[in-house]
Order: structure tokens, then sequence, then C-alpha cells
């Protein structure tokens, strides 16, 4: 009996809510009740939200839908009738309740929402593809300059090949021909000077792409030769370029160092006019010893084009005899310059400060300067043409040991270097006493720091007035000179 107390109890509670929560959730209200005890009704809104869809019906349009969204929307009818019809006659389904919201909204607040549905049916429509500016496509246009770049690297690397490997096999050419002659006329061809003892290589020496060295020494009445070829800067792109506007040619100097006693005193050159010219005011032996002009050489057969400049005559009667001249005009062309020396200082001395106190260092040498025919278009058979200049400067290294001047050629060549050195002493007297005045300034300033820095009182004044008495003497001494030179003079 007890069981069936406990559960009558939950079903005399589930009568007793049934009846208020129908009148709750019932739409309708009697007309008797007041509204004011439903202020705090929690439904109110959606009594609200009943009347605003009638309201607005009339302002919105009318959203367009599909016919496959309005069969949707008749499935969702029918199932909220069920629902309905089930007991919750005041709800809605949540889809519809969602659409109602959407079809009430304000025009004025919301702009826009009713072309959402255009939009909709504009992605419908085919894309429109536009062309790209051309300064943005990715073509070989766009890397003009990178181009140009790369392709002048590849010139100047491809030029630097090709230019080198050009003047090393006319280097190899040239020393091939003359190879037996050399070694035929000097104990050691080709010194690289790297070991201490001397020793023959027999190959040229490269300083550069474009300048090669050949040492040679062991002859008779010479210290060495040394052979320099100095051929055009073909592995420099900017070199050949500038090429075509000012023609040039390859090169071969000789200089040839002689002993003190196998060439006598006279200074002589000859060549073109135009080199002859600029040699004189170059080097510091012509402008001193052949300050007259060049003179033409028609007088010794010479051509035209060649001049001559020289100490004194005697020395040009020695030089040019009918081998010399042979050498020289069957050969003009490929002759750019002669020089023999015997106050061979190189170029002369550029300096800002002044000139130097003391007289440069002279050699007895001979300088041979050839151009190398093809003015830049050599070819190896160009190197060998050059093979009897060779044999010329072998003749002039036995010519110039046997060239001696007479007594009066000798007295005159003393006079001319005497009068250069006492134009050179005088150049520099002013600034040899200069000299000499610093040094006497840097003695005695060097003597009063010696003083200074002594500790011991009694022995600094010691040194004080030794230096006062040394200075005494001097100023007595010269006094003395300045009488005795009265006295000479009465």
């Amino acid at each position: 009996m007890r069981t069936v107390n406990l559960l009558l109890l939950p079903a005399l509670l589930l009568l007793l809510a049934l009846p208020a929560s129908r009148g709750r959730y019932n739409d309708d209200f009697d007309d008797g009740e007041d509204l004011a005890d439903f202020d705090d009704n929690d439904f109110a809104e959606f009594e609200d939200m009943n009347e605003d869809p009638a309201a607005e019906a009339e302002t919105a349009p009318p959203p367009r839908v599909s016919p496959s969204s309005q069969v949707e929307d008749d499935e969702d009818e029918d199932e909220a009738t069920v629902e309905l019809e089930d007991g919750l006659d005041g709800f809605e389904d949540s889809e519809t309740q969602d659409q109602d919201i959407f079809s009430k909204y304000d025009q004025e607040e919301f702009e826009g929402i009713g072309d959402m549905e255009k939009t909709g049916h504009s992605l419908k429509d085919p894309l429109i593809i536009h062309t790209v500016p051309a300064h943005l496509q990715n073509s070989w246009e766009s890397y003009y300059m990178e181009i140009l770049m790369v392709t002048g690297l590849l010139a100047y690397i491809m030029n630097y090949i090709i230019g080198k490997n050009k003047n090393s096999r006319l280097a190899q050419a040239w020393f091939n021909s003359h190879r037996e002659l050399l070694e035929s006329n000097f104990a050691l061809v080709g010194d690289d000077g790297t070991s201490k003892e001397a020793v023959s290589t027999g190959k040229l020496n490269q300083e550069n792409e474009h300048i090669y060295n050949l040492w040679c020494s062991g002859r008779v009445c010479c210290e060495g030769m040394l052979i320099q070829l100095k051929f055009l800067k073909r592995q420099d792109l900017l070199n050949v370029l500038a090429r075509m506007m000012r023609p040039a040619c390859d090169q071969v100097q000789i200089k040839v160092t002689l002993n003190d006693e196998d060439m006598d005193t006279f200074v002589f050159s000859v060549g073109t006019k135009k080199a002859m010219a600029r040699l004189q005011k170059e080097m510091q032996d012509l402008s001193e010893f052949c300050s007259d002009k060049p003179k033409s050489g028609a007088k010794y057969g010479l051509p035209d084009s060649l001049a001559i400049l020289t100490e004194m005559g005697e020395v040009t009667d020695g030089v040019m005899d009918s081998k010399m001249v042979h050498f020289i005009t069957s050969h003009a062309d490929k002759i750019e310059s002669i020089h023999f020396s015997d106050q061979f200082s190189g170029p002369k001395v550029m300096q800002e400060e002044g000139q130097p106190l003391k007289l440069p260092e002279t050699k007895k040498t001979l300088l041979f300067t050839f151009n190398v025919p093809g003015m830049g278009n050599t070819s190896p058979r160009d190197m060998d043409s050059l093979f009897p200049l060779m044999n010329m400067v072998i003749y002039s290294i036995d010519k110039v040991k046997k060239l001696r001047l007479n007594r009066e050629g000798k007295q005159k060549a003393d006079r001319n270097r005497a009068r250069v050195e006492e134009n050179f002493l005088k150049q520099t007297h002013a600034q040899r006493q200069e000299a000499a005045q610093t040094r006497r300034e840097e003695k005695k300033r060097a003597e009063k720091e010696r003083i200074m820095n002594e500790e011991d009182p009694d022995r600094q004044r010691r040194l004080e007035e030794a230096a006062q008495r040394r200075e005494q003497k001097k100023i007595e001494k010269k006094q003395m000179k300045m009488k005795q030179i009265k006295v000479k003079a009465m």
C-alpha cells in the first residue's frame, strides 16, 4: 500500500502542472484580464514578433525564393503544424523564425541586403581576364640591363684569354728566332734572379700579361743586357677599343750596361724626329749634353724621317760608319730610337720640394727601342723580322768599345761634364746651405736638451759654460778670417 502511494504522488503533481502550463502558453488572453499582470512575462517579445511581420509586410519586398527552397519551406510548415497539434500552439519552427527575422529588416538601416541575391546570380557570369601591363610581364625585355652586363662581362673574359694567349705566342716566337744568336754571344741567357747563383733558365720571364723580360750576361765588355718585350695590352678590352681610335704597335726595348773602362765619354742618339724631341725633354743626359735641336741625318745617308742628337760632331762621325748606316737605313721603319751615353741616369727627377742635393748616379749604357711591324696586328712572322736588328745591337757593343775620342774631343767632353756639375752645384747651393743650417740647429737643440736633462746642478752649469766657450771660439775664428781677407785685399 505504501508503494502505491509513492506512485500516485508524482501522478497528482503532473496533473496539477498541466493546466498551469497550458494557461501559460496560451496565445490569446481573456478580454477581462488586466495587462499589468503580465508585465513580467518572459515571452512578451514573441508577441511583438508576431505583430511586426504583418505591419512590415506591406513595405518590404517579398524575397525571391527558388522552387527548391519553396518545397523545403512547405515541408517545414507541415512539420510546424504537426508540432502545434501536439500541444505547442504558440511556437513555430526555428527555421521559420529565422525567415521571419530576415524578412522584417529595415531598409533604411540595412542597405544592400536586397542586392545580395543579385550578386549571387552575378557569380555565374563568365570571368573577364584583363591583360597584364608590359612592365609587369616576365619577358626577356624586362632584363635587358642584366643581359647587357652579362654580355659585356663575357666579352671581357673572352678578350682577356685571347689577348693573353696571343702575347704569349708572340713572345715565344721572338725568343725561338733569337735564342741561338743570344746563346752564342752570352754565357747566361734567361736568369730569373730567384737563385743566389746565376743559372741560365733558357726561357723568358713574364712580368705581367703584356711584358716579358730576358736577362743575358757573360760577355766581354758588358755587364749585362736586359731585353724587354712590351706588347700591347691585348688582354684589356678597354685598351683594345682605344687602339681602334689611336693605333699603336708593340715594342722591343734593349738595355746594355757596359763596363766603365769600355766606353769613352760621349752622348749620342738617333731615331725618329718625334722620339728625339721627346727624349731630349725627358732624359737627363740628353737635355744637359745635347742642348742643340735634332739635326737631319741626310749627310750620312739616313732617311728624312730620322734625326740625330749628339754631344759633338766627332762622335757622330765615329758611330755612323758604313755598316751602321746600312743597318739603320734598311730597317728605318722598325727603329724608334738608339741612345748611347756615358752619363745615363734615366728620366729627369721631378721633385716637388726641389732638386736633389747630389748628382744622380750614372751608368755607361746603350739603349735600343724597336717597333714591331703590323701596327697592332702582329703575327709571329713579324717577330722574326727583328732578327737583323739584334745583330746591330751586338755590332754596336763592339763598335762603342773600340770608339775613342781624340785629344780635343776628350777635352771638350770633360769641359761639358764640369760645366754640368758646376751648374748643378749653383742650383743646389741654397738648398745645401739650408740643409747645413738645419743640421746645426738640430745639433744645438740636442745639446740643450742634454744639458736640461742633467740632474746635477754643478755638472749642468759646467756644461753650459763649455758650450758658451765653444760658441765664443767659433766667433773669434770668423773674425780672424774676415781680418785676413781684408789684409789680402789691401
